[in-house]
């Protein structure tokens, strides 16, 4: 199906319910600031709780959530759980919207005369 006039193609109802449901569990500032932590790097849930500022269990099961919806996966280190996000199409959003809004919210720069 085509969009009138845009020449581009509208997605499978299908693949708009899977981002409706991606987009849903990043709504969470939670979510999405974890997502943002483990874009940086593999963390354990006591690193993120530290990181992100949120309860162990909060946390755990934001974790949980992402996990189960395949935006974040896991492996155990010895007895410790090590979280890592598992889609990297996900980091690309997540970087572009943020870095987007940060953009946004940043003062002007001034600019010199004469220059």
């Amino acid at each position: 199906m085509v969009a009138a006039g845009s020449g581009f193609e509208d997605p499978p109802a299908d693949v708009l319910a899977q981002a409706a449901a991606a987009f849903g569990l990043l709504a969470s500032p939670a979510r999405l600031h974890i997502v943002w932590a483990l874009a940086q790097g593999e963390s354990d849930v006591t690193g993120l709780a530290e990181r992100v500022g949120g309860a162990l269990p909060a946390v755990s099961q934001h974790l949980t959530k992402l996990k189960l919806a395949g935006l974040v996966g896991s492996r155990r280190e010895g007895r410790r759980q090590v979280y890592y996000v598992d889609d990297p199409d996900i980091v690309d959003v997540v970087r572009l919207m943020v870095g987007r809004l940060t953009d946004r919210a940043a003062p002007p720069r001034r600019r010199l005369h004469g220059l």
